[in-house]
């Protein structure tokens, strides 16, 4: 790096010798190491002529100038210091051992399974689409030729007829002898072998294929079995423990410092005038109107909710999570859903969250987030037919949290999530999340 320049040439011994520079820094990449060289600070030169002072614009009421010192002289330059010899560069250290590698974690346990969700009701069977038109009947190949008709052999007296005797091996056929007259024609003799059956004609080219029907109408999808709850996550493994750095290079010699020239003798400073007088203080100015107030402090909200029934069919099983699958009103995809059971928290800050169910027996619930209980999130009821219904802030201190509502770990009782609880109607249960911060 060169700032402003400099004149380099080899030295006799391999080295690097700055034949000439101007306030410069110096460094050169000399047999693949970075060696610098810092320049000498000369003298100043001597000072050129001051320009001519522009004229000067008209000044408030401010008292008369006092008139300027004299320059003082300029010091003669300074001689040039000598520029030292580059140091050596330093020998690269070794690099220390690669760090030993951290013990593996423990695998987590394995979350349970979820209940196997209700069987959809199978949807309406489609409409049979109509038929095609037949396809057009494809060319009649060609005829195939007729084989030759053999001559007639001679017609023999008819015997009397003997008894049948077994049937002997057919001898080999005879060579067809000349065509005799026609004589008279005898009885109808035994029918003779079928002859051969003559080839077979060109099969014609295939009739072209009738359009397609319409497709039948898809049935309706019947509603998605709840979904497993998500099993806890596994503690993380010790990190490695961090490798010696090795030692470093050591450092080249300096090279001596050139000599500073002498400073001449600054000018003396001249007289300070008189303060000018206070400017008389301008009007207060009116008061601005007040600005518009500014948004409220929700962030972001959504609402998750189930009914029962048919929601939550199952009893949620003690270390399982709570259904909530269908989806109620929604800022937008800050706060959704990754399951039936798990929401995620996609921003860091701090969040309001509400939830209410209708259960038969005494139980308890709690917040988990990221899988591990949130231990005063926890809501229970005792006795009676009342709800469980819970109200906590939840802070996340990372991105994409998941936040789900468990019945707790260590309780012997499986909720039943009540139908129809308190009259006709399909009860509900809610999960509100809402950022505040």
């Amino acid at each position: 790096m060169v700032d402003n320049s400099a004149i380099v040439a080899a030295g006799a011994d391999g080295g690097i010798q700055v034949l000439a520079t101007n306030n410069c820094d110096l460094v050169i990449d000399m047999n693949g190491y970075f060696v610098q060289a810092t320049t000498v600070q000369g003298p100043s030169g001597p000072q050129g002529p001051i320009g001519d002072t522009g004229p000067t614009g008209p000044a408030g009421p401010t008292g008369a100038i006092g008139p300027t010192g004299s320059a003082g002289a300029t010091g003669p330059a300074g001689a040039i210091g000598a520029v030292g010899p580059t140091g050596l560069a330093g020998a690269t250290g070794a690099i220390g051992p690669a760090g030993a590698t951290g013990v593996a974690g423990p695998t987590g346990l394995s979350g349970a399974v979820g209940p196997a969700g209700s069987t959809g009701a199978v949807g309406p069977t489609g409409l049979t689409g109509a038929t095609g038109p037949a396809g057009a009947t494809g060319l009649a190949g060609p005829t195939g030729l007729t084989g030759a008709i053999g001559p007639a052999g001679l017609t023999g007296a008819t015997g009397a007829t003997g008894a049948a005797g077994a049937i002997g091996p057919t001898g080999l056929a005879g060579a067809t002898g000349p065509a005799g007259s026609t004589g008279a024609v005898g009885p109808t003799g035994v029918a003779g072998a079928i002859g051969p059956t003559g080839l077979t004609g060109v099969a014609g080219p295939t009739g072209l294929t009738g359009a397609v029907g319409p497709a039948g109408s898809t049935g309706a999808v019947g509603p998605t079995g709840p979904a497993g709850a998500t099993g806890a996550v596994g503690p993380t493994g010790l990190a490695g423990a961090t490798g010696a750095t090795g030692p470093a290079g050591t450092t080249g010699a300096s090279g001596p410092t050139g000599l500073t020239g002498a400073t001449g003798p600054a000018g003396g400073t001249g007289a300070i005038g008189p303060t000018g007088v206070t400017g008389a203080t301008g009007p207060a100015g009116a008061t601005g109107a007040t600005g518009p107030t500014g948004p409220s402090g929700t962030i972001a909200f959504s609402d998750f909710f189930a009914l029962m029934p048919p929601d939550n069919a199952a009893t949620v099983g003690v270390g399982t999570d709570v259904s909530f699958p269908q989806n109620g009103p929604s800022s937008g995809s800050a706060i959704a859903r990754t399951g039936v059971s798990a929401f995620n928290l996609s921003a860091i800050g701090t969040y309001q969250v509400t939830f209410q169910v209708s259960t038969t027996e005494p139980g308890q619930l709690i917040l988990t987030l990221n899988g591990a209980d949130l231990a005063y999130t926890v809501v229970g009821r005792a006795t009676g037919t009342s709800q469980i219904a819970g109200m906590s802030l939840v802070t996340t201190s990372g991105v994409n949290s998941i936040l789900t509502v468990r019945n707790p770990a260590g309780n012997s009782t499986a909720l039943t999530l009540t139908p129809i609880a308190g009259g006709t109607r399909a009860v509900s249960a809610h999960l509100v999340i809402t950022q505040v911060q």
